[in-house]
């Protein structure tokens, strides 16, 4: 019988955290087509700390291959720009006024493969997150069957729900990099 102090559904929230995060990640990767999402990850250093490129800017799609950006603040239009430059995206900013345009260039296999690579980082390390939660869930139950409040046979039944739940959010981790993979790869 589960006990109170032990809450199988706060470690499949957690495991679920850890999907939903790289889901994000993976949101920003370049495929080759213009999304608002690449260039979310982006920072701008706006009125001395740095924040997301939403709370500086309008993003919008005008065409598949185009990202317009209009920067709210006209002060700010040359740290936008600086920091689409520094982001790793090999994105070329053209200025006209307060609206910043983004070419997408058609990604070469060379590119494709890299951002593979980095779709797989992603996933790694959302892997590794939800490792974490399943050893703070198993800790958490060896600690209930050392102070007695828990007996072996429950102790072992919730570490296999803990890890069956792990299993599945793996496979679900690897499901989403499979179909980033896949969007990536398609010319």
């Amino acid at each position: 019988m589960a006990t109170p102090e032990f809450d199988l559904n706060d470690i499949k929230r957690r495991m679920q955290g850890a999907v939903s995060s790289l889901s994000k990640d993976l949101g920003s990767l370049r495929t080759g087509r213009a999304t608002p999402g690449l260039v979310d990850p982006i920072q701008v250093d706006a009125y001395g700390s740095m924040m997301p490129m939403s709370q500086v800017a309008t993003v919008s799609v005008p065409e598949p291959r185009l990202l317009s950006i209009s920067v709210w603040d006209r002060s700010m239009v040359t740290a936008v720009e600086k920091a689409i430059r520094e982001s790793d995206l090999g994105l070329n900013p053209q200025t006209e006024g307060q609206t910043i345009r983004l070419r997408i260039p058609e990604m070469n296999e060379q590119r494709r493969k890299e951002m593979v690579k980095v779709a797989h980082k992603y996933a790694e390390e959302a892997r590794v997150a939800v490792r974490h939660v399943r050893r703070d869930g198993l800790d958490h139950l060896k600690k209930l069957l050392k102070d007695s409040a828990i007996s072996e046979d429950d102790e072992k039944r919730q570490a296999g729900d803990v890890q069956k739940v792990t299993d599945s959010h793996i496979a679900e981790i690897d499901g989403v990099l499979s179909s980033k993979e896949k969007e990536i790869m398609q010319v």
